[in-house]
């Protein structure tokens, strides 16, 4: 089963967008020796941006896995197994 991302696409990639930017700005830090906790807090966003565009992609898998679309009269319930391991 495949994710229907046409609603999330537009915020999952912009999370990601902006985590690559703070990901970049890390490393510029470290080139240009910025102070640990600059870094740090860069880093912080970093993994924060991706955690969040993680979860609204699994939650959008999840509700695609669980309501029917019509082609079934059942949820796909290992795809939504399968996918949970990564929450």
């Amino acid at each position: 089963m495949t994710l229907d991302t046409r609603n999330s696409h537009p915020q999952i990639s912009a999370r990601l967008k902006r985590a690559n930017g703070h990901l970049a700005k890390v490393i510029q830090m470290l080139d240009d020796q910025a102070p640990p906790a600059d870094i740090a807090q860069q880093l912080f966003a970093v993994e924060k941006a991706i955690a969040i565009a993680k979860r609204v992609l699994i939650y959008d898998h999840i509700e695609h896995c669980l309501s029917p679309d019509g082609q079934s009269d059942s949820p796909d319930i290992e795809s939504f197994k399968t996918i949970t391991k990564y929450l």
